[in-house]
């Protein structure tokens, strides 16, 4: 079958999660998290600023993420914006996507102390992802 050939090659170290975060973006953001709220039968905390809103899926271990709705946060039949686990620093993620036929759109940009750094990328197929760390 396919895959990668397995051989006598050095051991990499191994990502518990490839997917860190995701959002679903909304322009009526009342109604998405109304939607969400009764489709999963939870109650979604919100962050509401003059810029944009969340409500975040209520996640306690392993993956979360959002409904956003502000600036540039457009629903699209072409997917959510996910968000890949970068490991210990995405930079080292980050520093081969060119070189492998992508396109940086964001560079490794600061969320907060807590929250740690984003980038976004296009990928060698024009699809849009981000990567997620801590450092």
């Amino acid at each position: 079958m396919g895959g990668i050939p397995t051989g006598k090659k050095k051991k990499e170290a191994t990502i518990k999660n490839y997917v860190s975060w995701f959002e679903i973006p909304a322009i009526d953001f009342t109604q998405a998290v109304n939607f969400y709220n009764h489709i999963f039968g939870i109650e979604m905390a919100q962050n509401v600023t003059e810029v944009n809103a969340m409500a975040f899926f209520p996640a306690t271990k392993g993956i979360g993420g959002a409904i956003i709705a502000g600036p540039g946060s457009v629903p699209s039949d072409t997917g959510p914006l996910l968000y890949l686990n970068g490991g210990k620093d995405l930079g080292d993620v980050l520093n081969k996507v060119e070189e492998a036929g992508g396109r940086i759109v964001m560079p490794k940009t600061l969320i907060s102390e807590d929250a740690g750094y984003f980038a976004i990328f296009i990928d060698c197929q024009g699809n849009k992802l981000a990567l997620h760390s801590n450092n």
